[in-house]
Protein backbone atom coordinates (compact mmCIF):
# COMPACT_ATOMS: atom_id res chain seq x y z
CA UNK A 1 0.00 0.00 0.00
CA UNK A 2 1.07 3.33 -0.57
CA UNK A 3 1.57 5.40 2.24
CA UNK A 4 -0.69 8.11 2.76
CA UNK A 5 -0.78 11.53 2.67
CA UNK A 6 -2.03 13.54 5.55
CA UNK A 7 -3.90 16.80 5.17
CA UNK A 8 -6.54 18.73 6.70
CA UNK A 9 -10.34 17.87 6.09
CA UNK A 10 -12.74 20.14 4.35
CA UNK A 11 -16.67 20.11 4.52
CA UNK A 12 -16.53 17.95 1.40
CA UNK A 13 -15.16 15.50 2.67
CA UNK A 14 -17.62 14.06 4.46
CA UNK A 15 -20.10 12.36 1.75
CA UNK A 16 -16.57 10.19 1.18
CA UNK A 17 -16.37 9.23 5.26
CA UNK A 18 -20.00 8.65 5.07
CA UNK A 19 -19.47 6.02 2.15
CA UNK A 20 -17.09 3.58 4.03
CA UNK A 21 -17.40 4.06 7.63
CA UNK A 22 -20.45 1.52 8.30
CA UNK A 23 -18.04 -1.09 6.34
CA UNK A 24 -15.10 -0.20 8.30
CA UNK A 25 -16.61 -0.99 11.15
CA UNK A 26 -18.73 -4.05 10.16
CA UNK A 27 -22.20 -2.18 11.98
CA UNK A 28 -24.01 1.09 11.74
CA UNK A 29 -21.95 4.02 13.14
CA UNK A 30 -22.78 6.50 11.01
CA UNK A 31 -24.98 8.06 13.25
CA UNK A 32 -22.55 8.77 16.21
CA UNK A 33 -20.45 10.67 13.34
CA UNK A 34 -22.96 13.77 11.65
CA UNK A 35 -22.08 16.08 8.85
CA UNK A 36 -21.69 19.02 11.37
CA UNK A 37 -18.35 17.48 12.41
CA UNK A 38 -16.81 18.53 9.34
CA UNK A 39 -18.32 22.05 8.62
CA UNK A 40 -17.87 23.20 11.55
CA UNK A 41 -14.40 21.25 12.83
CA UNK A 42 -12.62 20.40 9.65
CA UNK A 43 -9.72 22.60 9.85
CA UNK A 44 -8.40 21.01 13.02
CA UNK A 45 -9.58 17.09 11.63
CA UNK A 46 -7.46 15.37 9.50
CA UNK A 47 -7.82 12.96 5.87
CA UNK A 48 -5.48 10.64 5.31
CA UNK A 49 -5.37 9.69 1.14
CA UNK A 50 -3.07 7.60 -1.34
CA UNK A 51 -1.68 9.57 -4.29
CA UNK A 52 -4.75 7.99 -6.22
CA UNK A 53 -7.44 10.33 -4.36
CA UNK A 54 -8.37 6.58 -2.40
CA UNK A 55 -9.57 7.34 1.31
CA UNK A 56 -7.55 5.80 3.52
CA UNK A 57 -8.12 7.02 6.97
CA UNK A 58 -9.68 10.37 8.86
CA UNK A 59 -9.53 11.48 12.47
CA UNK A 60 -12.08 14.36 13.52
CA UNK A 61 -11.09 16.16 16.27
CA UNK A 62 -11.08 19.99 17.81
CA UNK A 63 -9.93 22.06 20.25
CA UNK A 64 -12.71 22.24 23.16
CA UNK A 65 -14.65 25.36 22.96
CA UNK A 66 -15.38 25.55 27.05
CA UNK A 67 -12.25 23.15 28.63
CA UNK A 68 -9.12 26.20 27.34
CA UNK A 69 -6.43 23.37 27.96
CA UNK A 70 -8.08 20.38 26.31
CA UNK A 71 -8.75 18.83 23.05
CA UNK A 72 -10.96 16.09 21.50
CA UNK A 73 -11.02 13.26 19.38
CA UNK A 74 -14.25 12.36 18.22
CA UNK A 75 -14.00 9.92 15.62
CA UNK A 76 -10.83 7.89 13.98
CA UNK A 77 -11.21 5.75 11.21
CA UNK A 78 -8.74 3.20 9.45
CA UNK A 79 -9.51 1.23 6.38
CA UNK A 80 -9.20 -2.19 6.85
CA UNK A 81 -6.45 -2.58 4.30
CA UNK A 82 -4.34 0.11 6.25
CA UNK A 83 -4.34 -1.21 9.53
CA UNK A 84 -1.28 -1.99 11.32
CA UNK A 85 0.52 -0.18 8.79
CA UNK A 86 0.76 2.97 12.01
CA UNK A 87 -1.54 4.96 10.43
CA UNK A 88 -3.63 5.81 13.30
CA UNK A 89 -0.60 6.45 15.16
CA UNK A 90 0.17 9.00 12.56
CA UNK A 91 -3.47 10.71 12.53
CA UNK A 92 -2.99 10.71 16.72
CA UNK A 93 0.76 12.64 16.45
CA UNK A 94 -0.60 15.34 14.10
CA UNK A 95 -3.15 16.12 15.70
CA UNK A 96 -1.24 16.07 18.90
CA UNK A 97 0.23 19.17 17.07
CA UNK A 98 -2.55 20.56 16.00
CA UNK A 99 -3.81 20.18 19.38
CA UNK A 100 -0.24 21.93 20.78
CA UNK A 101 -0.67 24.98 18.20
CA UNK A 102 -3.95 25.51 20.07
CA UNK A 103 -2.24 25.94 23.15
CA UNK A 104 -3.90 22.69 24.49
CA UNK A 105 -2.24 20.53 27.17
CA UNK A 106 -4.61 17.59 27.02
CA UNK A 107 -6.16 15.34 24.71
CA UNK A 108 -9.44 13.32 25.82
CA UNK A 109 -11.67 10.49 24.18
CA UNK A 110 -14.21 8.08 24.51
CA UNK A 111 -15.09 4.70 23.19
CA UNK A 112 -17.73 1.55 24.03
CA UNK A 113 -16.12 -0.90 26.48
CA UNK A 114 -16.92 -3.67 24.51
CA UNK A 115 -14.06 -1.96 21.41
CA UNK A 116 -11.21 -3.62 22.79
CA UNK A 117 -8.59 -2.88 19.64
CA UNK A 118 -9.54 1.16 20.70
CA UNK A 119 -8.86 0.72 24.15
CA UNK A 120 -5.57 -1.27 23.48
CA UNK A 121 -4.77 1.47 20.88
CA UNK A 122 -5.35 4.14 23.40
CA UNK A 123 -3.17 2.48 26.16
CA UNK A 124 -0.16 2.42 23.54
CA UNK A 125 -0.41 5.78 22.47
CA UNK A 126 0.16 6.79 26.18
CA UNK A 127 -3.73 7.63 26.98
CA UNK A 128 -4.87 6.57 30.72
CA UNK A 129 -7.98 4.68 30.23
CA UNK A 130 -10.91 5.43 32.55
CA UNK A 131 -14.12 3.50 33.68
CA UNK A 132 -16.11 1.99 32.60
CA UNK A 133 -18.93 5.12 33.67
CA UNK A 134 -22.57 3.88 33.19
CA UNK A 135 -24.82 6.47 32.08
CA UNK A 136 -22.02 8.45 30.78
CA UNK A 137 -24.63 9.95 27.65
CA UNK A 138 -27.44 8.47 29.24
CA UNK A 139 -29.24 5.55 30.28
CA UNK A 140 -27.92 2.53 28.69
CA UNK A 141 -24.84 3.95 27.39
CA UNK A 142 -21.68 3.03 29.73
CA UNK A 143 -18.15 4.26 27.91
CA UNK A 144 -14.92 4.05 28.68
CA UNK A 145 -12.90 7.82 28.66
CA UNK A 146 -9.29 8.36 27.38
CA UNK A 147 -6.90 11.36 28.63
CA UNK A 148 -3.39 11.98 27.70
CA UNK A 149 -1.62 14.93 28.76
CA UNK A 150 0.49 16.79 25.80
CA UNK A 151 4.29 17.22 26.90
Amino acid sequence: MITPALRPATPGDYDAIAAVVDTWWGRPILPSLPRLFLDHFHRTSLIASTGAGELAGFLVGFPSPSAEDEAYIHFVGVSPAARGTGLGRRLYEAFFGIARGHGRQVVKAITSPVNEGSIAFHRRMGFTVHGPHPAYNGPGTTLITFERALT
